[in-house]
């Protein structure tokens, strides 16, 4: 393994936003824990890391699962833009990331290089590769859990640092059950990233969401074939920015001390609370995939023994790991800590802090959303249109402007303060996708 003293590479650091205040008998600990990786520094000397291919950054691998099947014909153009979005992607790979291609159907199959291997990005390489995306064409079925599996295989084969997949379907995953489907992210989880999209409307949003948020990936919708180039170029470009992998967050509490949930709230929703690793005596790891140059939010909420006027204790100890070959872990020097401060002032302690009424509000927002959208679909319109309103009501507080412009495709908004809308009696169905696919989106806290 290398050394993290390379320059250009992360430097993390840990910030909490929290009211720690809590009125006498108060048990509920509440934070924002925002964690940032800035480029151009170090993570400390003697730092054991991924391997580096020479000037070129982390050493990565990348697999493409192209959805090839029967549907993928109507209309013809969808199967070539599926071609073209992958020779961008192919276009965009560092010199010296390992790469494959692989052809889904009802079962995975390798189109390029073949024979169980990995290619090494390389002029030579890159073009071979879009020679043999020709040889990609519908027929057959659709079982993701087969793609997801040979993709494993194959990224599993290189000794490198950063191992993503990128996925494209078009359709329902009807080939295999969704014990399959759920046994094969199981089994790849923690063992590469996957980013996942959903191209026309003929797709189903939750396997693709799930999928996205099992391999810890972004998910997205790309209504129109004809976006997929541009689409599959910038989810390359990130991928290829990514600089350490499998970082956890770490979070200690002390005895007599409960966590009640650790989700992601920005740049989207995420609950991370059931994947949880026990990590030593009260220490859990929870996994965030890998990051580039970057910030995210996390919320962490915990619960404390009760304690009288005065007394004061540290709730939770927030750090960053990462998981090394030999069974260790490397603590990546970033810290927080959670707070909590019994008090008789009324004011301190019912204050709710900025950061965390924020993302309660977001994390409603997107849940609220989803219920929404399928009380739309079982025909339960007034439940639809109350919990829809209350969206558009969170979107405008929150100042999440695109989540409000995709809502507003959806309902009439009659008045966004209050939440008050009319459901619009047509509704395209990529609307109400896109809608979907993206309600875990958020802004960022106005600091």
């Amino acid at each position: 393994m290398a050394n993290f003293s390379k320059p250009n590479v992360p430097q993390f650091s840990v910030d909490v936003y929290q009211n720690e205040y809590l009125p006498e008998g108060g048990r509920e600990v509440n934070a924002i824990v925002t964690v940032t990786a800035t480029g151009g520094g170090t993570i400390g000397s003697g730092v054991s890391s991924p391997v580096y291919t020479p000037g070129h950054g982390p050493s990565a691998a990348v697999a493409i699962m192209v959805d090839c099947s029967g549907s993928m014909d109507y209309p013809p153009t969808k199967m070539r833009n599926a071609r073209d979005a992958t020779a961008a992607a192919i276009d965009t790979l560092r010199d010296g990331v390992h790469f494959a291609v692989i052809d889904g159907t009802h079962v995975a199959k390798e189109v390029y290089p073949g024979g169980g291997r990995l290619a090494v990005a390389d002029a030579t390489t890159r073009e071979q590769a879009k020679q043999a995306l020709r040889r990609l064409s519908a027929g057959g079925g659709t079982a993701i859990g087969t793609w997801l599996r040979l993709a494993d295989l194959l990224l599993s084969s290189a000794d490198v640092a950063i191992r993503h997949g990128i996925l494209l379907t078009d359709g329902r995953n009807e080939h295999e059950s969704p014990e399959d489907l759920r046994a094969a992210l199981d089994a790849c989880a923690g063992r590469f990233t996957c980013d996942a999209r959903g191209v026309g409307t003929d797709w189903e949003v939750k396997e693709v969401t799930g999928i996205a948020s099992a391999l810890l990936g972004t998910a997205d919708i790309v209504a129109d074939p004809a976006g997929l180039a541009a689409d599959f170029t910038r989810m390359m470009e990130t991928a290829m920015g990514k600089e350490v992998a499998d970082v956890a967050l770490r979070v200690w509490t002390p005895v007599g001390t409960t966590i009640k949930f650790v989700k992601q709230v920005a740049p989207t929703v995420g609950e991370l609370t059931g994947r949880r690793t026990e990590a030593g005596p009260r220490a859990g790891d929870y996994p965030t995939g890998s990051w580039g140059d970057e910030s995210r939010d996390y919320h962490l909420c915990v619960e404390v023994p009760a304690a009288g006027i005065g007394q004061e204790m540290l709730a939770a100890r927030v750090s960053l790991v990462v998981p090394q070959p030999d069974g260790t872990v490397q603590n990546l020097g970033a810290q927080g800590l959670v707070r909590a401060v019994w008090t008789d002032d009324m004011t301190a302690s019912t204050s709710i802090n900025p950061q965390v009424a924020h993302y309660t509000g977001q994390a409603e927002l997107a849940q609220v959303i989803q219920q929404g959208i399928d009380l739309r679909k079982a025909g339960d319109f007034d439940g639809a249109t109350a919990k829809l309103g209350r969206a558009v009501q969170l979107a405008s507080a929150s100042g999440n402007a695109d989540t409000a412009k995709l809502l507003a495709k959806v309902v009439d908004v009659v008045d966004a303060a209050t939440g008050t809308v009319r459901l619009k009696t047509k509704v395209a169905e990529a609307d109400e996708m896109t809608l979907e696919t993206r309600s875990t989106k958020t802004v960022r806290v106005k600091k």
